[in-house]
Parts: structure tokens; C-alpha cells; sequence
């Protein structure tokens, strides 16, 4: 059994969380122009110190990153504790920013909030054909779509791939039917993979990835 801890937050910009961001964080934070954007992102590293540090017994002020990209080498990865076993991977949307932990394998979470988008057009760049087939049969379709985005976007984050592997090679299971990576027809594959669906709370569509074949346990810290 792989234990993953997941934690949910509201975006907040608070001194003290900012105090918290190396220079590099405080350089990022600086450009984003929108207050909501600043707040997701400090509280984002915010969740990730705080949690790593009850992991590590290390303080948080003294936890840095590292943003390698495993493919490329470029400094646009996800965030990484060096020198840890742990891996932890953070998304955001709209009022909920998440994070998931785990040692011993690597992980990618995603959160979406569910809008009026051109679902069927986002399809066409999202699912095969197989998957539009089953979401056109779903009658919240707006539902539907997101929980398969989230399942396919957290896996290419646990897999480091993110947006350069495509979404339509992927294939996983509908969104009523317990998640699973039913096959994945790219180069990027990566094998064993578990899914989880979290709980973001209405109106919102949560996924975690592990690269793992053991059973996962989630625990989940639901919004305070």
C-alpha cells in the first residue's frame, strides 16, 4: 500500500507566506500581474513547505526547490525536494489550490474547475475517440469532460511530460467507472500508473497520478 497525503487550500497572500519564497519564487511571484494568480502560487510553495517540512523535520523556511526537467534538463519542471525520497506534485483552480505527497513514487495532481468551455471542441484536443463516444453518451457532459482532463492531466504531470505528450494517445476509463489507464499509445508511456479521483467539492474535477503498481491510500485534508 502507497500512502499519498492531499492537501486542499484557498488561495491566500499572506506575509508570512511570502516570506517563505526563495528569491527565484519571489522573482515569479513579482511578474504575475493578477492578485488571484499571486495568491494561487504562494500558496501553492506554501502547501508544499509546510507539508514537506512535517514530512522531513526540516523547517520550512529552509526547504528549496529544485525545476529540472527530467526530459530536457531545462528549469521548467515541477518543483522537487532534492535529495528526498518524496515527490509531491500541486495544482490550482479557480478557489482551490491542491497538493499531493508520497515517498517512493512519482506523482502529479491536477484540479479543474468546470466551466462553460467549447467542450466539444476541447475534445477533439483532449480525448480519442472512444472517450468522446462515452462522454457524448453522458448527460452532464460538462462534468464528464473535466473529469477526464483531470485524469489525463495529472498523469503527464506525475510523468514530468506535461502538455509535450499528447492527451488523445491516452485512453482511461469514464468518468462514472472507477479511474484506470486503460491504454496509452505514445512513446511517453509510462507503466504501472494509478488514478485516483479526489474530492475538490462541487462545481470542480480532481485527479491524482502515481507511478506506481501497489494500491494507493489517499488521505485527503479537506478545505479548513
Amino acid at each position: 500500500m502507497l500512502e499519498c497525503a492531499v492537501r486542499w487550500a484557498v488561495p491566500m497572500d499572506e506575509p508570512p507566506m511570502r516570506a517563505l519564497l526563495d528569491d527565484g519564487e519571489r522573482d515569479r511571484y513579482d511578474r504575475f500581474m493578477r492578485a488571484e494568480d499571486k495568491a494561487r502560487f504562494v500558496t501553492g510553495r506554501f502547501l508544499a513547505r509546510t507539508a514537506l517540512a512535517e514530512a522531513t523535520g526540516r523547517p520550512p523556511e529552509g526547504i528549496r526547490f529544485t525545476t529540472d526537467c527530467p526530459h530536457c534538463g531545462a528549469a521548467h519542471g515541477k518543483p522537487r525536494l532534492p535529495g528526498s525520497g518524496l515527490d509531491f506534485s500541486l495544482s490550482h483552480s479557480g478557489d482551490r489550490v491542491v497538493l499531493v505527497l508520497a515517498e517512493g513514487a512519482e506523482v502529479g495532481v491536477d484540479v479543474e474547475r468546470e466551466s462553460d468551455r467549447d467542450i466539444d471542441r476541447l475534445a477533439e484536443m483532449v480525448l480519442n475517440a472512444a472517450e468522446r463516444a462515452a462522454l457524448a453518451a453522458m448527460a452532464d457532459r460538462r462534468r464528464g469532460f473535466h473529469a477526464y482532463w483531470s485524469r489525463k492531466e495529472a498523469l503527464l504531470k506525475a510523468t514530468g511530460h506535461g502538455l509535450a505528450a499528447p492527451m488523445t494517445a491516452i485512453h482511461v476509463s469514464a468518468p462514472d467507472d472507477p479511474p484506470e489507464v486503460i491504454a496509452w499509445n505514445d512513446d511517453a508511456a509510462v507503466s504501472p500508473v494509478r488514478l485516483a479521483d479526489l474530492t475538490p467539492g462541487p462545481g470542480y474535477a480532481a485527479s491524482a497520478a502515481v507511478l506506481t503498481g501497489r494500491p494507493l491510500k489517499i488521505t485527503e485534508t479537506p478545505l479548513g
